[in-house]
């Protein structure tokens, strides 16, 4: 949560939302802003927080609607006041000059409230001096002292308290005595004392009490106001946080999907092309050996539109995330499998299983046949007339960890025309090393991919060059997976 401001907003500085705010991104014409674009959601706000009714609501709302109800209640009975036939015409312009001096003051206090409130005291000890009344400036001072209270800390609060206080006091002792004649000539001269003294004690008081209780009306508003934006900035803070958290768990789903597709059309299709072209190439020459290059290119493409649909079928159905999981329906194949159909697609792959073989749980199997099978494609793709491939699969136990060891290594492959024999020109460009030496190939995708399969199980995925080749080792936690069984087997076979 970040740090709360010294002063907090006051209600009146509360801008209205408009009626439009409430409509959300993507309910207007036009097509929906994709999911990056869209705009946050509306934040809490104070009046939102705050039972507000009707009438006070829409001062809330209208700030400067409040700020001309004050000046109306300071200026319209002193004008009135001044103007009545009781008052001298002296007196009554001077007290006009004042109480319109006065208002136009109290219409800046929640902007500059501790300025409005000096100023206050000034004019009216000048009201006072001039005119030997308090005009009502205790009132304009009330007014203004609120003001401070309400949007600054006490140490700035009681400091002008007192200014306004003995300001206003020491005029009304100094000049608290004026009389004036009936055609407005302004004397000053001494009126009865007991009478002088108790006006002005009543209007010391006055000013005081009602500066007193200006102040802890003012004081106990900003309490609570900070009280209640501390309650929305958490609220919004927790709102924010609820957002990103949903933010990420789409994007972890979209990369798990991503991941998933990346698997089945990476896999499948190269294989599918690389079976295509065998068939195609060794159609003429061994009619057996191209039909069934075919079928096992039938049987690749049907397990290639299961996956995707399973994996579709997430998108489709709400709350799939939840339910469906991403893993293929059906179970996954052995390494035997994958590394035969790699094998039939012309890579010349060889298996080695070496130490106690454990028995994994399905997800973490899927994971290792992943990695494997992410392999096996990334050279099919890249080096397919490499003349070795070795796929090991061991185990590594140390204190507090047991890891499954993957490693493939392949050699490098000869590009057509480099001292290849003549069956290997004649394969098709497709199935041919197209990329020229020292140009990086591939997008970097399918190592990430297995590297985040790897995370999950604690694990780890590294590729790079390996002497005249290319070798991907990765290492999962087997501790790690909740679907682990005891059983292991210990046959040190090789199989090729």
């Amino acid at each position: 949560m970040t740090s709360r401001p010294t002063t907090p907003p006051t209600p009146d500085e509360q801008t209205a939302r408009p009626a439009s705010a409430s409509a959300r991104p993507g309910t207007g014409p036009g097509a929906p802003a994709p999911l990056a674009m869209r705009a946050a959601p509306e934040p809490f706000t104070e009046l939102d927080a705050r039972r507000l009714g009707p009438v006070r609501r829409y001062f809330a709302r209208h700030p400067v609607v409040m700020d001309w109800v004050v000046v109306a209640i300071f200026v319209v009975p002193g004008v009135l006041y001044a103007l009545s036939a009781e008052q001298p015409r002296g007196a009554s312009r001077l007290g006009l000059l004042f109480f319109l001096a006065g208002g136009a003051l109290l219409y800046w206090r929640r902007r500059r409230p501790v300025t409005v409130a000096l100023c206050l005291a000034a004019v009216g000890v000048v009201a006072v001096a001039v005119t030997g009344d308090t005009a009502g400036f205790e009132v304009a001072a009330m007014f203004a002292v609120y003001a401070v209270a309400a949007s600054r800390p006490s140490r700035i609060a009681w400091p002008v308290l007192a200014i306004v206080v003995l300001a206003l006091s020491g005029a009304t002792l100094l000049w608290y005595d004026v009389v004036t004649t009936d055609d407005g000539e302004i004397l000053r001269q001494s009126v009865e004392p007991g009478r002088a003294t108790v006006d002005r004690v009543v209007g010391i008081l006055v000013t005081t009490i009602l500066c007193l209780v200006a102040l802890a009306i003012g004081t106990n508003v900003r309490a609570r106001r900070q009280h209640v934006s501390d309650l929305v900035e958490r609220a919004n803070s927790i709102a924010r946080d609820r957002d990103q958290q949903a933010q990420l768990a789409a994007a972890a789903e979209r990369t798990r999907i991503a991941r998933e597709m990346h698997d089945v059309v990476a896999h499948s299709l190269t294989v599918m092309v690389a079976l295509a072209d065998g068939a195609k190439a060794s159609g003429a020459k061994d009619p057996e050996l191209a039909a069934h290059a075919l079928d096992e290119l039938t049987s690749t493409g049907r397990a290639a539109l299961a996956d995707m649909r399973r994996v579709l079928g997430v998108l489709r159905e709400p709350g799939g995330e939840q339910t469906v999981p991403l893993a293929p329906a059906h179970e996954t194949p052995e390494l035997e499998e994958t590394v035969e159909r790699f094998r039939t697609a012309g890579l010349p792959v060889r298996l080695v299983r070496s130490g106690p073989q454990p028995t994994p749980g399905p997800a973490l199997r899927q994971t290792a046949h992943r990695i494997v099978q992410e392999s096996l494609t990334n050279v099919l793709r890249y080096a397919p007339l490499s003349p070795m491939v070795l796929v090991e699969v061991s185990r590594r136990t140390e204190p507090g960890a047991d890891w499954l060891e993957l490693r493939v290594v392949n050699q490098a492959g000869r590009r057509p025309g480099d001292g290849a024999t003549a069956d290997e020109r004649a394969l098709p460009p497709s199935v041919a090393e197209q990329h020229p030496p020292g140009v990086p190939v591939g997008t970097g995708r399918g190592i990430i991919g297995m590297r985040e399969r790897a995370a999950v199980y604690g694990g780890t995925v590294s590729a790079g060059p390996s002497g005249s080749g290319w070798e991907v080792r990765a290492s999962l936690r087997l501790d790690l997976d909740p679907g682990r069984q005891a059983g292991a087997r210990d046959d040190g076979r090789e199989r090729t």
